[in-house]
């Protein structure tokens, strides 16, 4: 069972990076039960990621699926209100559950709201994911950043592209979709907002024209201060693989994501990459000819600018979806099979009573009700 707060229709790369791992587990043989705000949950959206909706009262209705469901294994991907009754309903009948790190989200909150200190945000991700049986990271850089911020139980679950969709033979299809630009094209892809640091590289002195294709609430303001960029929205599917393949040069400025899917989506179309020295760039560039990263962005990018497409796809082609699937379920902690027997002889004993008293209470009302009338 996997349980997250992101899920389709949203666009962004935890679920692009769940999607992906859920298709390959299935073509694996698993048998898959999502619970996510799509299902017909009452929602909110979350405070400066509208997006992103919030399931609300959902809590039994996921204990009844989750003891329908009697999964071998549950994981619970992000730390939103689904992911907490998720957490709650494990602890609660004592089932094992392994969960995943997919945003700095401490540095998140802190780039968004200054006056919350960064132990704040660690003290609320120590509370979600320490009874967890492995917290899954992207890379060794983010495994050290929470070793050394107390967490004991992470594991490494890296990630995939989809090296058929972003393909070099997508650059350059009638003349490119930056064809009335100048060149180099220095593009940036990914939600558009505070937290993605995008303004270090607008900033820049540069040749050529800085596109940044994405949205996001931080878009209008940017689109303002820098004129001269170009913001040509959200793009999918064949659409986004040529703004990839036609960018001469791939800027990836954050410091807050804990990999940045959008680097290998890059290499994969022959895109060179430049960045910071940050988790994502520093674990996935460094060695490889497919990009440089620096503390320094100006030059990473004019570094970046001389290196060779063709090993930019070298090293995407090592990333796929299978061997990512394969790594998350490794790191699942799934009940023995003699355990599991006990287990859910006794949870569905437990369900049985439960739904009875549910119903006694309901006829109790009901008749309360009617006793009332007369």
């Amino acid at each position: 069972m996997l349980v997250t707060d992101a899920w389709e229709p949203q666009v962004n790369g935890v679920v692009r990076t769940l999607a992906n791992t859920m298709r390959e587990l299935k073509a694996m043989g698993c048998e898959i039960e999502v619970v996510s705000p799509s299902d017909g949950y009452k929602t909110v959206p979350l405070i400066t990621y509208s997006e992103i909706r919030l399931a609300l009262g959902a809590r039994a209705d996921v204990e009844d699926r989750f003891l329908a469901f009697a999964p071998d294994a549950v994981h619970i991907a992000t730390e939103g209100t689904l992911g907490w009754d998720a957490r709650a309903i494990c602890l609660k009948h004592k089932f094992p559950f392994t969960t995943s790190y997919h945003t700095q989200f401490p540095e998140y909150v802190t780039a968004r709201f200054n006056w919350i200190p960064l132990w704040a945000g660690y003290r609320y991700m120590h509370a979600f994911h320490d009874k967890s049986g492995r917290v899954m990271v992207a890379t060794p850089t983010m495994q050290e950043q929470l070793q050394l911020q107390g967490f004991h139980n992470t594991a490494i679950w890296s990630r995939g592209v989809d090296v058929e969709l972003f393909h070099p033979s997508k650059r350059g299809i009638d003349g490119g979709v930056y064809k009335d630009l100048k060149r180099p094209i220095l593009a940036y892809v990914g939600r558009v907002s505070v937290e993605k640091n995008i303004e270090a590289f607008l900033e820049l002195d540069l040749p050529g024209t800085k596109v940044v294709v994405g949205d996001g609430p931080a878009r209008e303001e940017l689109m303002r201060k820098y004129p001269d960029a170009v913001f040509p929205g959200s793009k999918f599917g064949e659409e986004l693989a040529r703004y990839y393949a036609d960018a001469d040069l791939f800027v990836f400025p954050s410091f807050t994501d804990t990999f940045g899917l959008v680097i290998l989506e890059a290499a994969a179309t022959g895109t060179p990459v430049a960045g910071f020295v940050a988790p994502g760039p520093k674990d996935i560039l460094p060695g490889t000819g497919a990009g440089v990263v620096d503390t320094d962005l100006k030059k990473a990018c004019l570094e970046a600018l001389k290196l060779s497409r063709e090993d930019a796809r070298k090293l995407a082609e090592q990333y796929s979806w299978r061997a990512c699937a394969e790594e998350f379920r490794r790191n699942l902690e799934p009940l023995p099979k003699p355990e599991k027997k006990r287990f859910w002889k006794k949870l569905a004993d437990f369900r049985k009573r439960a739904l009875e008293r549910r119903r006694r209470a309901r006829e109790a009302r009901l008749a309360l009700k009617a006793q009332k009338k007369n």
